[in-house]
């Protein structure tokens, strides 16, 4: 797969990568990672008792995924240079262990900055495998040029 660069970036594809089943070991990792053991996330039998019946994937867990499968896009994998924000996001659904979600991303946006410096903004749409939009937001991106300035 040849490398996109910003020039070569075009507003409006839309890329689909696999999916990404959700597991127990996904929610402990996070948990000890973050710090947040709130029960939701940690014990079944508080919450068999919450409005989701049973445990969810912490939010963040959520965009830490979507943000790993863009990884996995090759045409990106040399020419990223780092995240710039994350914003408008969304959580539209529970995310449940066994679940498995797939990243729709689209290309929303591109601009240059006054510094001569590269963004690419980009459309995460986290699906589980039912079709339900599980999260969803905006994300720029820095990225190589072909003709740095």
């Amino acid at each position: 797969m040849n490398p996109l660069y910003y020039e070569d970036v075009e507003v409006g594809v839309t890329y689909c990568i696999a999916g990404c089943s959700i597991t127990e070991e996904h929610l402990a990792q996070f948990a000890d990672l973050s710090g947040d053991h709130h029960p939701i996330h940690t014990d079944e039998d508080y919450a068999r008792a919450s409005m989701f019946g049973r445990r969810i994937a912490h939010g963040p867990l959520g965009i830490a995924i979507a943000i790993g499968l863009f990884g996995k896009i090759p045409e990106f994998q040399e020419t990223t240079v780092a995240m710039t924000d994350i914003r408008e996001w969304s959580f539209r659904a529970p995310i449940f262990i066994g679940d498995v979600v797939t990243l729709q991303l689209t290309i929303v946006g591109k601009r240059v900055t006054k510094s001569g410096r590269a963004i690419v903004d980009r459309q995460f749409r986290l699906v589980k495998a039912d079709g339900t939009v599980a999260q969803e937001g905006v994300s720029g991106f820095l990225i190589k040029r072909r003709d740095p300035v």
